[in-house]
């Protein structure tokens, strides 16, 4: 964890209702959301399960036998 200098805001009751930090840690956390983020995309592959179930029927025709068994 990077060490941030905060300010948090409270209101009457005391509560926090906001934190203050400085603009460039505000920059150095969006630049580390933005490559996880990006990490994130590229790990999410649909294509690795291609293939992977073989199906018996199309799924259309399963699909409307099935909603046909709710009529």
């Amino acid at each position: 964890m990077l060490p941030f200098k905060k300010k948090i805001v409270t209101d009457e009751a005391m509560r926090p209702v906001a934190v203050l930090i400085d603009y460039q840690d505000w920059q150095q956390i969006e630049k580390i959301l933005e490559e996880h983020q990006s990490q994130k995309k590229q790990e999410f592959d649909l294509n690795k399960y291609k293939g992977v179930i073989k199906l018996t029927q199309d799924p259309l025709e399963y699909q409307q036998q099935i909603r046909d068994e709710w009529r």
